[in-house]
């Protein structure tokens, strides 16, 4: 998973631990800057494509815990 959209799709699809482990390989980053290119990257997608999402913000990533 080494392209920024397959990173994306992850983000979108909710598979957000995925996305995480994806963005640190691609970075070969942390886990705290992982979670500050995923909040970049998530905001955008919002913004960019709003429709793709089928959680509302305030549902998405409820369950998660890092």
């Amino acid at each position: 998973m080494n392209d920024e959209t397959s990173v994306d799709d992850l983000i979108v699809r909710e598979k957000v631990v995925l996305a995480l482990r994806a963005i640190m390989t691609e970075m070969g980053c942390s886990l705290h800057e992982a979670i500050d290119e995923f909040e970049r990257r998530y905001n955008r997608l919002r913004a960019e494509r709003p429709d793709d999402f089928t959680l509302p913000h305030g549902e998405y990533g409820r369950n998660v815990y890092t």
